[in-house]
């Protein structure tokens, strides 16, 4: 199959790329710029910013899937003075652009990353998301994610193209950035961290169960515009998850048990509420129907993707 992967440059995109040629795929990867990262077997085009003007004309030709990996990402403190308005120009009106043109050149089938943020920002304890769910975005990142899902649809009821909606939670596993990245960063110190009795109950998705999905989402013909929930299938709390990352280390602990009351009172006085709220509280998956309706099942256990993050994170730390 001839596959074009968006943002091929990214943590997702890049591994997915080196996945699929190892399948024995011919893999075309659109790049913002131009990258040494990708293996040799994946054949680069820079496309440059995606949006509603970008012309995908000579990548998609004798394309057979798309897998949209691009998007303008979810960051804690967003500087734009509009935020929904930016994340709509890629997110919403890059992808239909991207869609529609996907549909005239004759693509089979388009996979979206989306987000569980989609589905919401937190669940009740042992009360998990559903594929099935009505949606509830409560920000701008979740919101434009959501309005490029109901494009696609309408897309593919006009068009035919097959779609597929893949809504993970996060994702980690070797080279991660952003939160993942400073939590290993303060194990690795030694900084005590106030977080020795979370018992919340939060899904992940591994890197390589992520990418392992998408693949089977872009060749499983039961996958045809359907809406998926993705994780690792086994729930960690926060304090479990540093625990791990201790061990993985060869760290001595240095969580310290403080109410979970007064870390979120604290971190909100601070101006980090949001923050304190992902590591505090609960948003878990139920991916009962993405594995009895593609007959899936994760590939990587958490222990098994965090040994292979951390081994990264110790070997390439600056």
């Amino acid at each position: 199959m001839n596959f074009l992967v968006t943002g091929s440059d990214g943590f997702v995109g890049s591994y997915l790329c080196d996945y699929l040629v190892s399948k024995k795929h011919f893999v075309r990867g659109a790049l913002l710029q131009n990258t040494e990262l990708l293996m040799p077997g994946v054949t680069k085009y820079i496309i440059g910013n995606i949006g509603e003007e970008t012309d995908w004309g000579e990548a998609l030709s004798s394309i057979d899937v798309v897998i949209h990996t691009a998007a303008r990402v979810h960051v804690m403190s967003d500087k734009a003075s509009n935020p929904l308005a930016e994340f709509r120009k890629t997110n919403v009106d890059g992808t239909k652009n991207l869609a529609i043109q996907a549909a005239k050149a004759g693509v089979k089938r388009l996979v979206f990353i989306s987000s569980i943020k989609v589905n919401g920002e937190s669940t009740c304890k042992n009360e998990p998301f559903r594929y099935s769910d009505l949606p509830s975005p409560q920000d701008p990142y979740g919101i434009s994610k959501y309005e490029a899902e109901k494009e696609l649809k309408q897309i593919s009821e006009n068009t035919g193209l097959e779609v597929v909606i893949v809504r993970p939670p996060l994702v980690y596993g070797p080279g991660v950035k952003a939160n993942f990245h400073n939590m290993m960063k303060w194990v690795n110190r030694g900084v005590p961290l106030p977080l020795g009795s979370i018992n919340n109950r939060r899904s992940l998705v591994s890197l390589f169960n992520l990418v392992d999905f998408l693949y089977c989402c872009s060749t499983n013909e039961n996958a045809a515009n359907k809406t998926f929930l993705v994780s690792d299938d086994e729930d960690i709390s926060t304090t479990n998850l540093l625990k791990k990352i201790e061990n993985t280390m060869g760290k001595k602990s240095r969580l310290i048990p403080i109410s979970p009351n007064i870390i979120s009172t604290t971190a909100g006085l601070l101006g980090k509420g949001d923050f304190a709220k992902r590591l505090l509280g609960s948003l878990q998956l139920d991916i009962s129907y993405s594995k009895n309706e593609l007959g899936w099942s994760p590939v990587s256990s958490i222990d098994e993707t965090l040994e292979k993050t951390v081994k990264y994170f110790l070997e390439n730390r600056a």
